[in-house]
């Protein structure tokens, strides 16, 4: 009654071995993959994490910097500063991890948060307190009088350059995770696991559990089990290729570190240009909103937080350089895996599974 390991010899084996053995090939099949994917998945979480680290290392050292330019030149508004500086990095973090968010909408309400404080606080500084209708009115006025120019725009473009690289690749990394997990759990078909203990367990049905299959035999039986799998190469080989374009894009043009540290003097700039334009704001400001309620001074708005002074310039240095290698290194690595799944049937077949160094080998049939 034998489906598998029939033979004209005697044989040592039952139905219900057969069953036991295709078992046994499934659990080897995948633990055999789950090995070769060790290393390539390896990398690939660890630099996730190192590039999270380091990107997360960059973004605490520009929110330091931008906060301590409140403290430092904006003194009267530095306090209530903090928290929409703390949102806007926060958004830019989310963005980056590939939150459903855009850089355009984190910045901008960045900015809306921002007018209300260098109106009441510069522009016109008697303005002791702002009723919560008046300072919405300043939020949605800011969107049609634009009191900070061009550069709010430009700030915009600069960062959505950079981040849009750090994102896509951020999500091709999580995506190179998936497709390992999958290959790692593709189901045998019933011919395959058949197959495979045709070359692997029917010699021991005659006793022989020595022999080993033969490496032609064994290439063509991986090769036929593992084709759905083999059949992503030219997708892996794409996949590598874009890789390589967003790490070059990260490095080049779209300097993530430089558009990170250049949101002080953009932020700077911005508040500059409105306070320039500040009797023309006033004007316009006045008609939309009217006049603010002057309400009793809160004494307890004076008391400044202290913000941390920049004392973080050789940790950004140590980040940008580390972020910089960890690039390169991962790229290397990547463009020698090129072939993973192209050569993934001569990579199971190599090893103690086939009988190498013997003139004697198993073919399916018989010893050969």
């Amino acid at each position: 009654d034998l489906q598998i390991c029939q033979h004209r010899a005697p044989t040592c084996c039952t139905k219900k071995m057969e069953e036991s053995y295709q078992a046994a090939v499934r659990r080897e099949r995948t633990q055999s993959i789950q090995a070769l994917n060790f290393e390539l998945k390896y990398m690939i979480v660890g630099h996730i994490t190192a590039f999270q680290e380091a990107f997360e290392s960059l973004l605490r050292f520009a929110e330091n910097r931008t906060s301590s330019l409140f403290e430092t030149a904006y003194r009267p508004m530095a306090k209530e500063a903090a928290e929409p500086v703390k949102e806007l990095f926060t958004d830019i973090s989310l963005y980056i991890l590939g939150a459903e968010t855009t850089v355009e909408s984190a910045v901008l309400r960045f900015f809306d948060s921002l007018f209300p404080l260098v109106y009441s606080r510069l522009i016109n500084p008697g303005i002791t307190d702002l009723s919560e209708d008046y300072t919405e009115c300043l939020r949605l006025t800011r969107q049609d009088i634009n009191p900070f120019g061009r550069y709010s725009k430009n700030m915009v473009t600069e960062l959505s350059k950079s981040l849009w690289a750090s994102r896509m690749l951020s999500q091709a990394l999580s995506l190179g995770i998936e497709v390992i997990n999958t290959t790692e759990h593709a189901a045998l078909t019933k011919e395959c696991s058949k197959a495979l203990v045709r070359m692997q367990y029917c010699p021991h049905c005659q006793g022989l559990t020595l022999i080993r299959p033969c490496v032609g035999y064994c290439l063509n039986v991986m090769r036929g089990c593992l084709a759905s799998v083999s059949e992503l190469d030219a997708q892996w080989r794409e996949y590598i290729s874009t890789l390589e374009y967003l790490t070059n894009e990260m490095a080049a043009s779209h300097d993530l570190e430089i558009a990170l540290t250049g949101i002080r003097n953009s932020i700077n700039e911005a508040i500059l240009h409105a306070q320039l334009n500040g009797p023309q704001l006033s004007a316009t400001v006045d008609k939309v909103c009217g006049q603010p309620k002057q309400q009793e001074r809160n004494l307890s708005s004076d008391k400044i937080v202290p913000v941390k002074e920049v004392t973080e310039t050789q940790t950004f240095v140590m980040a940008h350089a580390s972020l910089n290698n960890r690039r390169r290194e991962f790229i290397n690595y990547m463009k020698r895996s090129r072939t993973f799944y192209a050569s993934i049937a001569e990579r199971l077949c190599d090893g103690d599974l086939v009988m190498r160094d013997s003139s004697t080998c198993w073919n399916g049939e018989d010893v050969v």
